[in-house]
């Protein structure tokens, strides 16, 4: 098992298992998270901004590629219901995709 944090959703910690997105781990942890596309890779709302560990994802997806070869992917961002890890990461939810129902610290 890997654990994400989230920086500013109160320092949560979540557990990924192998093999899972990190969208379904938080999901499974009972946190919303925007996803708009139904977590299909086909828009970027579910992204997340990459503190610390980005050596403990796996690899771009191909929707991931994509999206950072058209620009719509910074290279510190990864999408939640693409992205799997393999170790600890620190992310942070960015202030567009906020969910207006929940509280963020800075």
């Amino acid at each position: 098992m890997a654990e994400l944090t989230v920086q500013n959703l109160d320092g949560v910690v979540v557990n990924v298992a192998p093999g899972q997105t990190v969208l379904k781990a938080l999901h499974m942890a009972g946190i919303d998270w925007m996803h708009a596309c139904g977590a299909k890779g086909r828009c970027t709302t579910c992204r997340m901004i990459v503190v610390e560990g980005p050596e403990n994802l796996l690899p771009d997806t191909a929707p991931e590629t994509r999206f950072r070869n058209n620009g719509r992917l910074k290279p510190n961002e990864r999408l939640t219901c693409q992205a799997q890890l393999s170790g600890p990461v620190t992310c942070r939810v960015p202030n567009q995709t906020k969910l207006p129902h929940l509280s963020y610290t800075p």
